[in-house]
């Protein structure tokens, strides 16, 4: 007699796809890729939740002083070799006119956070299909900049040993930034890279470009991050190439969000079938 081969109950089951449980798990994945109306409890709790986190794990970074103003010469000289080290001409020549200097210690400090909001809650209300998308970008951004604080410990320009650069925060008395003055303990002073005013500004005006309506407006969106990039290198709070590290950060933000939804945030649906709503087409 020959083998008898004997099947069993596990290997008939190793055998046989599971069809249902497969388009199960797809299934899953589409759902949590489909854009669809975002909560405003939701969200509140999640824009807080996160940027406590990030504040933490920024100020969570071991200082490493001595590295970082290494680092910092590094910069200096490379900037120097490409003929790009002007910072410290823009910051002594903001020095010397008071109210601009003083006027640009405050937009340090408040428009990092108030127009990143205001473009969120501008997202929130007139482009809800789009705003997980959008949003996604910028935690995405944010979330790898902080491996780059951790791995690049960064010195700002006035923190230089021997760099003649001026703190204008210190220097004209003003409420600037978290990087001066009393406030300094409750901030990581050497995560200077790379640059979130950067990151998060041209994050703004693209989002403001791409969708607004307005041309005016959508002008203001490219104003803003170059605005930005003259006020943080005139306070002499970072490197030019700082803001090259943010839009480093933010290009794989944007490469995040766009192998998650398999489409750039602006050319989602502005809106998501929501109540009796209807599917909006990718219009401004």
């Amino acid at each position: 007699m020959g083998d008898v081969s004997v099947t069993t109950p596990e290997r008939l089951e190793e055998g046989v796809p599971h069809p249902a449980s497969e388009e199960t798990g797809r299934g899953l994945v589409r759902r949590l890729r489909r854009p669809r109306r975002p909560r405003l409890w939701f969200e509140i709790l999640l824009i807080a939740l996160s940027y406590w986190t990030y504040s933490l794990v920024r100020n969570a970074v071991p200082e490493r002083r001595g590295q970082a103003l290494r680092n910092a010469d590094w910069i200096w000289r490379v900037e120097q070799q490409l003929g790009i080290a002007v910072e410290r001409s823009v910051n002594h020549a903001v020095d010397s006119v008071t109210w601009l200097v003083v006027g640009m210690n405050y937009y340090y400090a408040t428009l990092h956070f108030v127009v990143t909001l205001g473009v969120l809650v501008w997202l929130f209300r007139r482009h809800p299909g789009r705003y997980a998308a959008t949003r996604l970008v910028l935690f995405a951004t944010t979330a790898v900049a902080l491996l780059g604080y951790y791995l690049y410990p960064l010195a700002p320009p006035r923190l230089m040993n021997g760099g003649h650069f001026i703190d204008t925060v210190m220097v004209h008395q003003t409420w600037g930034s978290m990087a001066s003055g009393d406030l300094k303990n409750m901030s990581n002073q050497y995560a200077a890279m790379p640059s979130m005013h950067i990151g998060w500004s041209v994050w703004c005006g693209l989002t403001i470009f791409a969708l607004a309506s307005v041309p005016w407006v959508r002008v203001l969106g490219l104003v803003y991050p170059l605005l930005t990039l003259v006020v943080i290198v005139a306070t002499a709070n970072h490197f030019w190439l700082d803001a090259v590290g943010g839009l480093l950060c933010l290009g794989f933000g944007y490469g995040v969000a766009r192998v998650w939804y398999g489409r750039l945030p602006h050319a989602l649906p502005r809106r998501v079938p929501g109540g009796g709503g209807r599917l909006v087409g990718a219009g401004r």
